[in-house]
């Protein structure tokens, strides 16, 4: 996922201390790069882009990285003093994720050699601050990392941005497609398309089911036997699944043949992320001989696709299709694994009172504690009531985090929630992939901040983002965020999302 994008790193510095400093300024920054290209903690490969001058420099640079596509993210340093009047026009420019990186070479001050010569060369703490301060003069987003280049903590903070512009960089281009419109009369989940493509970057269309059963029909009957040959291998199974002329069997071979129908047509579309609407899945009589279409909600490859990185969300909702991908992005290369979830059912239980995790069917086996199991089962609801095939686990345990966007009139909000998952108990008639989890900082708190920011019943959850990722996200994105953690009280709340509110009113 990563390894064709860049993170550019650009060193400010002047002419005023001749050309040997400037020489010694790129030699100290190509070694850095190198140490941090190497240190093994950083997900994106950082080009040393040279020292900027001059404003015709710092602006040839910026342009550029706008014009590549490998380049997600801009990393700048000071090395020594470099005017800030010189980055103005750059940074004007500048559309690509910003990091400042607060540094210097040496790790402590040389004191018994340290001469003027030396102190002229190495001014990063006068130099940053005079970079920084006119970015914030100039209002521009990015994220300042402070500390020396070779710390571990560091070069962590630096990895969680890199992940976030990369997961920034992918929402540029991602098409959703829409199978279905929203579901009726729900707002949380509904939105402004066209704000959101302006804020955040992703277009949102509307895909009828009839064009997407032009798929369906031209799915090859030897590739589903292949799929259902692989879903066998993968997860553990009801034996009748693999008894021809069952039900459960032919269950399984029409939802593989709905997986590789929406597949197509989303490789087709060039789409990273799709919606679905249990009341649209065609309008074809199910008992009709000549039936062709989805003869059950397409849970099961919703799950699947949903794995392999496509954004999802369930009964229309595109804002949470795109967060999810994005979410996703971001996770390549770490354990835990994400999902789309839904908030389900309360368990009041005192200090252990949760939330239960769930959907009908549509959640992510990334998060899956066990291999998951394979089943089939009759579901009630929407239009296709019917026997229809799922992927049926409980999720790990530990700490994680969820996170949604909602549409307030006047801008996107970001919230974010730090979550416990627990042991669930059996369900064993209520067959489906869940979570259950206690909100932070206990559910009454947790819960109740949730409702009071406006949060939808959908959430994009996480084992391995942190807080910092969401934080770097809204930056990029220059949308509101909330973050409800172990510290949150709802007095607090209350008054945050009160200014929040005169802040976005003031600068509308």
């Amino acid at each position: 996922m990563f390894e064709n994008l860049e993170l550019w790193w650009v060193t400010g510095a002047q002419l005023l201390y001749g050309g040997d400093a400037v020489v010694a300024v790129d030699n100290h920054s190509k070694e850095m790069v190198e140490g941090l290209n190497n240190c093994g903690r950083l997900p994106i490969k950082i080009v040393y882009k040279g020292t900027a001058n001059s404003s015709k420099e710092v602006e040839a640079v910026m342009k550029a990285a706008n014009n590549d596509e490998k380049c997600v993210g801009i990393i700048t340093w000071m090395h020594t003093f470099s005017p800030a009047k010189m980055w103005i026009h750059g940074l004007q420019q500048l559309r690509k994720p910003l990091l400042h990186f607060h540094t210097q070479y040496n790790a402590a001050i040389p004191w018994d050699t340290m001469d003027m010569d030396f102190m002229n060369l190495n001014q990063s703490a006068h130099g940053d601050r005079e970079f920084g301060h006119i970015c914030a003069r100039l209002g521009v987003r990015r994220k300042v990392v402070v500390g020396h280049w070779q710390d571990a903590k560091v070069q962590d903070h630096i990895a969680v941005w890199s992940r976030v512009a990369a997961a920034w960089a992918d929402s540029q281009d991602m098409l959703i497609v829409r199978f279905g419109d929203q579901m009726n009369n729900v707002a949380v989940t509904d939105g402004d398309k066209v704000a959101a493509e302006m804020q955040m970057g992703y277009h949102v269309d509307y895909c009828p089911v009839s064009e997407l059963m032009e798929y369906w029909k031209k799915v090859d009957d030897a590739e589903v036997k292949e799929l259902f040959k692989t879903y066998l291998a993968t997860y553990d199974y009801d034996p009748k699944i693999a008894e021809e002329g069952t039900t459960e069997h032919n269950a399984v071979m029409n939802a593989a043949r709905a997986e590789l129908a929406l597949r197509a047509c989303l490789k087709a579309k060039g789409a990273k992320g799709f919606t679905t609407n249990f009341d649209d899945l065609g309008t074809d009589d199910i008992n009709d001989p000549n039936f062709v279409g989805f003869d059950q909600i397409p849970g099961l490859a919703s799950q699947r696709l949903m794995a392999e990185g496509y954004g999802f969300g369930a009964e229309g909702d595109w804002k949470s299709a795109a967060l999810y991908r994005s979410v996703w992005v971001m996770n390549q290369g770490l354990k835990g694994g994400c999902s789309f979830l839904e908030d389900y059912t309360l368990n009041f239980d005192g200090s252990n009172s949760s939330i239960l995790q769930a959907h009908m069917l549509e959640i992510c086996p990334l998060i899956a504690a066990k291999k998951p199991r394979l089943e089939v089962h009759f579901l009630g609801i929407g239009i296709r009531k019917a026997q229809t095939a799922r992927l049926v686990f409980t999720s790990k345990t530990g700490p994680g985090i969820t996170a949604t966007v909602i549409d307030m009139g006047n801008r996107f909000r970001l919230i974010v929630n730090d979550v416990e998952c627990i042991e669930p108990k059996p369900l064993p008639k209520l067959p489906v992939a869940s979570a259950l989890w206690i909100p932070m900082p206990n559910f009454e708190v947790g819960a109740g901040a949730w409702i009071l920011a406006g949060g939808t019943h959908h959430s994009c959850f996480s084992y391995d983002l942190t807080p910092e990722y969401w934080a770097d996200y809204a930056e990029m994105a220059g949308i509101e965020m909330v973050h409800i953690n172990k510290d949150t009280t709802i007095e607090g709340l209350k008054k945050e999302l009160r200014w929040n509110d005169v802040y976005y009113l003031i600068n509308k």
